[in-house]
């Protein structure tokens, strides 16, 4: 069944409409979306005696509230959710003389729909008044008691079981001992599942606990708005002045329906530039709730051409709900120019999964196997005790299963052989294994080149820097050593990637075609690729016109295959193990085929720019760059990026000989001086006027002679106002046009860049050819 959203006031507000002299009718409209307070005090009152008692025409009760909390646990028994419909108040004192008490589902709902700022309703909700005529009506008496005045039992509705009754509306509160509980168990960093579970098992069943999961959420969330208190306004003040600094860092705030504020997301310059190199697969971490982190903070991260995480964004998650989630993603995307991720991997959390099908409907949402695998140990620690054996199994089988069909069978023996089909934990990872087994994701990107090897990437980006003793008043300061420390490592393996040749372990002309061009890290997994071929046979098994299959084995394990298929006038190939599809690395199976039939270097089609070295170099190829690459050119940060890789191409280049050498350094110094000059003439360069030299130049600057122009002779006032318009007007049309050749430049530099990347390749197979 659909849970209701819990209400805030059962009794909504009040609309006078006189209907007689002595008494005023009110009537309580209710949105079917309000909200329960949790910290309102509801006791169920039962009658002393006959505990089934129901309400009849002449009861009395010693007060109107006494009536309702009898009405509330009737209905509770019954398996209805009641509400305040009406009301009736004196004139003369403006005293409650009368009160009706309904089923919820009583009347029909009025659409007040709204459209958002897209101008699209939002998701519609279910229906869920249906016109019952079923009500309790209680009036005031001279004596002061209150008497039942009309009674309607029936119902035109089906009502919910007893084991369902506690997500009905008027019946769901969080006790104060169920507070106590969360409190203590939200900061040891457990995130609202575990807590429901925690609490379903304290009070021996979800029926007990008497709230749903939503309303943890929503409680852990106001708890965690106390906590923090006015300690966000320190954070809200840093990205303020970050954004003051540099207009290309983005940050943006999410206000909940009371204007409090809920999540924050925020981005440098640096990090929107990283997504646009390396934002095809995405981790969204948030395991500051296994790592008891009181910050509820979760950074966005990537991969960089090294390997290395690199950061694309943050989030503060005070409010954990699913529209919440959706504002931080789609905050995400607008912050990267809309261009979402080909993957993106979470937390085993259904509520992010509700908001990334929403949000980013054509991006792969993969679940964290690392985190399913720790969840594992506590989950199945009495298995683990009672079976020796079953984690080994149950590993390999996650791991090392090559297709799924041999997953699937694997699991259900592994299941029966230990009697576990009726594990609740098994039963839902098993639901969601096409989400975080590895088997049934090798066909997307994720930049992983291990399945069985947890990657540096999956781990928190903020390790080290960012722990449960961590403050909102250090964090700003920990957020920036975090930081610098990842840039310095970044730069550490450029250098050694341009500094440092790799040892060939063959005469491969592929091998050193692949050291020339990718990073050293990738480098050297491609290298272990290609040295396994040795150790593998390619027979060709099914020869259809252009395309032939082959089954690679390894020497002594027949009995293990792949199988590659090869398209030999396209020298396009894939394999059964999908590492390409997975990776961006060709694994040792295409490598063998491509050995036994004779192709020397890699296709560039199988070179994936994002794990060259020249990955971040030249123009960005993604059109979606251009915008970033506009908004980052204030940065600091890009600036020295730019001006060092630039630098580097001199060094690169430089060493080769002793005369480019000369050359090289003749440039650098030329260079040095021109930006000397510049920094003196406050960022300008000077320009020549009529002579060479520093004797004929002139920066536009006033002098004692006024403004100089052309001549040299004194203009006057009237004369430098229109020459200053002139000039302005000039340079409007100027960067107009600058802009222009700029899109049509990055097109050409586009096409100059692919057509580079082929043309080294055919040059590369020509040297082969010349060679034999």
């Amino acid at each position: 069944m659909e849970f209701e959203p819990l209400n805030m006031d059962n009794e909504g507000f009040e609309i006078d409409l006189a209907l007689g002299d002595d008494a005023v009718d009110i009537v309580h409209p209710v949105d079917d979306e309000e909200m329960v307070d949790s910290s309102a005090s509801r006791e169920y009152y039962i009658p002393e005696g006959d505990t089934n008692l129901e309400p009849y025409e002449g009861m009395e009760f010693e007060s109107e509230e006494a009536a309702k909390a009898f009405y509330n646990s009737y209905a509770r028994r019954v398996g209805f959710s009641t509400r305040v419909s009406m009301s009736r108040r004196s004139r003369r004192d403006g005293a409650i003389i009368q009160r009706s008490f309904v089923c919820a589902k009583e009347g029909f709902r009025v659409d007040r729909e709204k459209p958002g700022s897209d101008g699209k309703v939002k998701r519609p909700r279910a229906v869920t008044r249906v016109g019952c005529k079923a009500i309790m009506a209680v009036k005031i008496q001279n004596s002061g008691k209150w008497v039942v005045s009309t009674f309607e039992k029936e119902h035109n509705h089906e009502l919910v079981p007893p084991d369902k009754v506690h997500c009905l509306r008027s019946h769901r509160h969080v006790s104060g001992a169920a507070k106590a509980l969360i409190d203590t168990l939200q900061g040891a960093g457990i995130g609202p599942s575990g807590i429901m579970s925690a609490l379903i098992k304290e009070y021996g069943g979800i029926s007990n606990v008497g709230f749903t999961e939503r309303d943890c959420r929503n409680y852990m969330r106001s708890s965690r708005q106390r906590t923090l208190g006015g300690d966000t306004q320190i954070l809200l003040d840093y990205l303020k002045q970050m954004q003051a600094e540099n207009p290309s860092f983005f940050y943006a705030v999410q206000g909940d329906e009371e204007q409090y504020m809920s999540n924050i997301f925020w981005a440098d310059a640096k990090a929107r530039m990283n997504y646009a190199f390396f934002g095809d697969t995405v981790t969204f971490d948030t395991t500051f709730r296994t790592n008891r982190y009181r910050l509820p903070f979760a950074p966005f991260t990537g991969v960089n051409h090294h390997g290395q995480p690199v950061l694309f964004g943050c989030a503060l998650l005070i409010n954990e709900s699913e529209a919440s989630f959706m504002w931080l993603f789609k905050t995400f995307l607008t912050a990267m120019s809309g261009q979402p991720p080909v993957s993106i991997t979470t937390d085993h959390d259904r509520v992010i999964r509700s908001a990334i099908t929403q949000v980013l409907p054509d991006t792969r949402h993969r679940f964290c196997k690392w985190h399913i695998l720790k969840e594992a140990q506590e989950k199945l620690s009495q298995v683990f005790l009672q079976h020796p054996h079953f984690e080994a199994e149950f590993h390999m089988y996650v791991n090392l299963t090559e297709s799924i069909e041999e997953f699937e069978s694997c699991w259900l023996a592994l299941i029966d052989r230990y009697d576990l089909r009726d594990h609740e934990w098994l039963r839902s990872v098993y639901a969601d294994r096409r989400q975080w087994v590895p088997v049934y994701l090798r066909d997307t990107f994720f930049a992983e080149m291990s399945i069985t090897q947890r990657s540096d990437s999956i781990n928190s980006y903020f390790d080290g820097y960012v722990n449960a003793s961590t403050t909102l008043q250090l964090f700003a300061k920990q957020y920036e050593k975090a930081l610098e420390h990842r840039y310095e490592k970044e730069v550490k393996a450029d250098y050694e990637t341009i500094n440092t040749t790799p040892v060939l372990k063959t005469p491969s002309p592929m091998e050193k075609q692949a050291a020339e061009l990718y990073t050293r890290k990738l480098f050297i997994k491609f290298q272990e690729e290609l040295v396994e071929t040795l150790t593998f046979s390619a027979t060709k098994m099914d020869d259809d016109g252009p395309m032939t299959t082959y089954r690679v084995t390894k020497f002594g394990e027949d009995h293990k295959a792949y199988f590659v298929r090869l398209n030999a006038l396209e020298m396009r190939a894939t394999c059964s193990c999908q590492m390409f599809e997975f990776s961006g690395l060709l694994c040792r199976h295409v490598l063998t085929v491509f050995r036994v039939t004779n192709v020397l270097t890699l296709p560039s089609h199988y070179i994936l720019k994002r794990w060259t070295r020249n990955a971040k170099s030249g123009v960005i190829l993604e059109e979606r760059s251009s915008d970033l690459l506009i908004s980052c050119r204030e940065s600091a940060t890009v600036r020295y990026n730019n001006l060092r890789h630039e630098a580097l191409k001199y060094v690169e280049e430089g060493v080769k000989s002793m005369d480019v050498y000369t050359v090289a350094m003749e440039c650098l110094q030329e260079a040095a001086k021109t930006v000397a000059l510049a920094k003196k003439n406050g960022g300008r360069l000077p320009i020549a006027n009529g002579s060479s030299g520093a004797e004929g130049v002139t920066d536009g600057s006033f002098s004692s002679g006024g403004l100089q122009w052309g001549s040299g002779e004194p203009l006057s006032g009237d004369e430098k106002d229109k020459k200053i318009q002139e000039l302005n007007y000039q340079l409007s049309r100027a960067s107009r046009r600058c802009e222009v050749y700029r899109a049509n430049l990055l097109t050409v530099l586009k096409d100059i860049e692919e057509q580079k990347l082929q043309l080294s390749v055919k040059v590369q197979n020509i040297k082969i050819g010349m060679k034999e």
